[in-house]
């Protein structure tokens, strides 16, 4: 399948020298929801900023289904919603008002049945005739929102969309995330809460430094990189690991009272059983097990620290 966004050889470089894009190289799937991670400074808003046609590129390409975004700019757009990270909306307008508007800027005839479904699906129906200058910042943020989905785009960006706002709204915003993409909409991320990556995203790229370092499916992400530890408590401390247990690269914690044994997803099945068949034989009782997994913010943190 034709991929919704085809980026090639992007480089975005400012008057001053500073070069925020490295010749990116990125498609994104039609349908998928992808999330676009990295620390502050990285290029995610300036990455988005130019393939909305916000920032022009030094060089490279940017195609929205088909279309450039420089030669075929309007077309490109239409197909874009975006949400960015800034609150910025007209104080004095009404929240009907200003979401009507924005669907009218794309050249849509009005349809209010849309605007209405919209507004109920970010609870902003009971807000419809308030001005924005009444509303609090959580409730900015979803007409932000509502002005993305105005004229019923086909990609949706979102940019930082949680930044600030509380526990409710988020839960709201993933919600209707989940229904958007259920409805065929392509939907690309950045977010500091990289918790809400893990659980939403379809695949995962990582920027640094104005470069792509890993684009990957998140279940394939987390299977190659996702490194496992296994926790084992004895009924009794011991001085020191046994030896029988060296070649497993076994470390004694917490006063000898635990042992630790870290792997990764390549193990083979059955080092397990015989790591605990070993231990056995040496006549130490284990109490308790436990396993834990890293998180994708514990591999992100390695692969930005790795790359710088």
């Amino acid at each position: 399948m034709q991929p919704v966004i085809s980026i090639q050889n992007l480089s975005k470089t400012y008057a001053s020298g500073f070069q925020a894009l490295k010749n990116i190289n990125l498609d994104i799937r039609r349908g998928e929801i992808f999330a676009l991670l990295g620390p502050n400074g990285a290029g995610k808003t300036t990455l988005i900023s130019t393939i909305c046609g916000i920032v022009r590129a030094t060089s490279g390409t940017v195609h929205v289904d088909t279309h450039d975004i420089a030669t075929d700019y309007r077309a490109a757009r239409s197909l874009i919603g975006l949400v960015p990270q800034e609150l910025t909306t007209d104080a004095f307008e009404s929240v009907w008002a200003t979401v009507s508007f924005s669907r009218g800027l794309f050249g849509k005839p009005a349809n209010p049945a849309h605007i209405e479904k919209v507004l109920r699906a970010l609870s902003l129906w009971d807000k419809r005739h308030n001005k924005l200058m009444t509303l609090s910042g959580g409730m900015k943020r979803r007409v932000l929102i509502a002005k993305a989905l105005s004229h019923e785009p086909k990609i949706l960006f979102l940019d930082e969309p949680t930044a600030g706002v509380d526990v409710e709204l988020r839960r709201d915003m993933w919600h209707l995330v989940q229904s958007l993409r259920e409805t065929g909409v392509t939907i690309i991320l950045t977010t500091h809460y990289i918790e809400e990556a893990e659980e939403m995203a379809d695949r995962i790229g990582i920027i640094n430094r104005g470069e792509i370092i890993l684009v990957q499916d998140k279940a394939e992400l987390m299977r190659k990189l996702g490194s496992k530890q296994l926790s084992l408590q004895l009924a009794h401390p011991v001085d020191a690991v046994p030896g029988v247990l060296s070649d497993y690269g076994v470390t004694l914690a917490n006063e000898g009272s635990e042992l630790v044994f870290a792997y990764d997803a390549e193990i083979e099945p059955t080092t397990i059983a015989a790591l605990l068949r070993d231990l056995d034989r040496a006549g130490i009782a284990v109490k308790d097990l436990k396993t834990t997994q890293s998180s994708l913010e514990d591999i992100f943190v390695s692969l930005v620290h790795t790359g710088n």
